[in-house]
């Protein structure tokens, strides 16, 4: 390995005598507490006017904030039955938005720690599916792009803009360990593993359905290369089956909040209640695919004082670059058709599904398998100045959505 023997030779002994489950967890862990320390000086810049988390702001405080309410309120209440409704006579929010599997387990893990246990038990969820999504990940990245390779992988994935999320109560990370392991899974042809995997992925956070599309899409691509790469009769009912579940168990809560509300549309305008808060409605919230990014980039051009038709050219391009990349990238095509086809995937259910605002950073979050294009650079100076980005923008996302947390754009 020449990265290695480029290291100094007591470097090159201690990394070759570690063993990789330490080292990801030293990485992880050294992670972690740069993090720690971002939020702890967050806390210091929280109590301005509008401030939501106030002058005694405290790590804690930040653990259980924003959608981690929310997940509390399910773990010890559950769904309400009764929908509320606005002066207008729409459906206002509510906790039918947000999927049970995570409030769930961290309720689970919180009991030994009594009444109030709830975000000491999201919190370490939260910290444990971390690790474990960095183990799934570099094993994934070392069979493709080569162990030094998938450490860094790991580092950008650790201390990356979101490296927040390891640490308070969303359900991204654990939603992120179910998808990993699903990919690695099929990069591997264990097929059966996946059931399960979907199943999960489908009750932690909404997303399943572009597992689905890229199963499809998986589909068609083994069966034009399957001269070169059989494909058997067994694996077609497997890629069938599985995008048979993906599809029903992404529109099983819809099918679930409806049963229980009595209102079949009860999930989908739970969800088109946010968008009120971002953009004035006029009217019965209504939904079209892609609608929302449509609407929403010449709304956001005004705001910044530039015609509206600015931010569709801004979308547009996103979209273009996005696609040369995953299509031309040479770091991309290395990590293999199932990490490119499900980007691909979900960066399409976003566009179909999504309204963008400030949580869209966060909503690109199972978009992390892509670090590998970077990690798999060999330039030391590359990797050390995207470290340092990665960390600055961390900050950036912390001191914004949990130091200040005081105006609609810093939501996380």
């Amino acid at each position: 390995m020449p990265e290695v023997a480029a290291l100094p030779r007591w470097a090159a002994r201690s990394y070759a005598r570690t063993p990789a489950w330490a080292g990801i967890l030293a990485l992880y862990l050294g992670a972690r507490l740069i993090t720690t320390a971002m939020l702890l000086i967050a806390t210091g810049l929280s109590g301005g006017p509008g401030s939501r988390f106030g002058a005694h702001a405290t790590i804690a405080s930040f653990v259980s904030g924003w959608d981690a309410q929310w997940y509390w309120y399910i773990a010890v209440y559950g769904y309400p039955t009764t929908l509320p409704l606005g002066p207008d006579g729409h459906i206002t929010q509510n906790s039918w938005a947000f999927l049970p599997l995570y409030a769930w387990v961290s309720k689970a893990v919180g009991l030994p720690f009594g009444e109030g246990g709830w975000p000491i038990g999201a919190a370490i969820v939260s910290l444990v599916a971390g690790y474990l999504c960095c183990l799934v990940l570099f094993r994934m990245m070392r069979d493709r792009i080569g162990r030094m390779a998938a450490v860094w992988t790991v580092i950008f994935f650790a201390a990356g803009p979101l490296g927040a999320l390891f640490q308070v109560g969303y359900a991204e990370v654990l939603n992120m360990l179910f998808l990993l392991l699903a990919l690695d899974g099929l990069m591997r042809r264990r097929y059966v593993r996946l059931y399960p995997l979907i199943v999960l992925m489908a009750f932690t956070r909404p997303g399943v359905l572009a597992f689905a599309l890229m199963l499809g899409l998986m589909l068609v691509l083994r069966w034009f290369r399957r001269r070169a790469d059989p494909l058997s009769g067994r694996e077609i009912a497997h890629y069938l089956g599985l995008g048979a579940l993906a599809v029903v168990t992404g529109f099983a809560w819809q099918v679930i909040a409806g049963i229980a509300t009595g209102v079949p549309n009860a999930y989908l305008e739970t969800e088109l209640s946010w968008r009120g808060f971002w953009m004035p409605q006029h009217g019965a919230p209504s939904f079209a695919p892609f609608e929302g990014w449509l609407s929403a980039m010449p709304y956001w051009a005004r705001l910044l004082g530039v015609p509206g038709w600015v931010g569709l050219v801004v979308l547009g391009l996103a979209v273009l670059l996005f696609a040369a990349a995953l299509v031309l990238g040479p770091g991309v095509r290395r990590l293999g058709p199932e990490i490119r086809l499900y980007a691909a995937s979900y960066a399409l259910y976003l566009l179909a599904v999504f309204f963008p605002q400030s949580s869209t950073l966060r909503l690109m979050f199972p978009l992390a398998p892509l670090w590998g294009a970077v990690g798999w650079r060999r330039s030391w100076w590359l990797r050390g100045a995207v470290l340092v980005v990665c960390l600055g923008l961390q900050w950036v996302w912390i001191a914004n959505v949990y130091g200040y947390a005081d105006t609609f754009w810093r939501v996380p």
